[in-house]
């Protein structure tokens, strides 16, 4: 019995991970809006705002293009110059903003996903009236959480992953000529995007399934979803920028710290998930 509980719990886990990814993928309230968030985001608003930088003429335009490279931190400067020694300013500026200012929206689209799918996933289920089925499956609570948090995980992450890909063409496409080829992505961008933004993303969930699991409604659980994670999103954006920008410890570091903490997050937000509360029988946030 013991050697068939591994797959027996990689079985349900999957299982109820996949119902709930297969209602999201057929409902058009969530599915329009994630695709739309992403490609405003990782293609849209950066294409225009790359192109008209890159192609502008304007000796004013230019010249105060130019001032803004100064208030970037001098190792950043230094790292533009030798990219780019002999690139106009609104060149350089491009770069910067392509490698630089972009980073927190690999941070702010996946939280935001996310976090909508996982402050409904288990509240939802008694709203829907299938807590009870839930309650009374074979899955442990721990299979149930653990399904729950794939469900919610995959597709933020997914989305971003996809729109990495498709920012990184646009960068390429538009900057790549006016520096001497194709450069992005960037190291810090590959650190960032599969070191640093994975566990971030873990953390926020931890504490949005948890308030999932205990809040009496779904538009309770966003509510509360919103206050607890918008101070969480702040600290990842400075994270995103800090270690793109090199400053305040290495994305490494801070890509390690934030594992610890995602890992004893979600261990402690398990423990939320009860076959009572599923049922509608446990009380709120008390």
């Amino acid at each position: 019995m013991t050697a068939l509980s591994p797959p027996r719990t990689r079985s349900l886990t999957w299982t109820i991970a996949g119902m709930d990814l297969r209602q999201l993928w057929q409902s058009p309230d969530f599915l329009v809006p994630m695709m739309v968030l992403a490609a405003l985001f990782f293609v849209f608003l950066p294409a225009m705002l790359l192109l008209a930088i890159t192609h502008v003429h304007s000796t004013s335009i230019v010249a105060k293009i130019s001032s803004s490279l100064d208030l970037l931190p001098k190792n950043v400067q230094s790292q533009i110059a030798a990219r780019a020694p002999h690139a106009s300013p609104a060149v350089r500026t491009s770069y910067a903003l392509a490698v630089y200012l972009f980073a927190p929206l690999a941070v702010i689209v996946p939280m935001t996903i996310s976090t909508a799918v996982g402050a409904n996933c288990l509240v939802g289920e008694r709203e829907k009236g299938t807590g009870e089925f839930l309650a009374h499956s074979p899955a442990t609570e721990r299979e149930i959480y653990t399904g729950k948090l794939i469900a919610s995980l995959l597709p933020g992450y997914l989305t971003t992953v996809v729109g990495f890909g498709l920012y990184s063409l646009v960068v390429d496409l538009i900057v790549g000529p006016q520096v001497g080829g194709w450069f992005f992505p960037t190291s810090n961008w590959w650190i960032l995007m599969f070191w640093v933004v994975p566990p971030f993303l873990a953390i926020t969930l931890s504490v949005v399934l948890r308030l999932s699991a205990r809040v009496k409604s779904a538009a309770a659980a966003q509510q509360a979803s919103g206050l607890v994670t918008l101070p969480l999103i702040l600290v990842s954006y400075g994270v995103a920028s800090g270690g793109l920008f090199g400053v305040g410890g290495t994305a490494i570091w801070v890509g390690l710290v934030a594992w610890g903490a995602a890992a004893y997050g979600l261990l402690r937000g398990a423990q939320a998930v009860k076959r009572a509360r599923l049922l509608g029988v446990e009380g709120d946030l008390g």
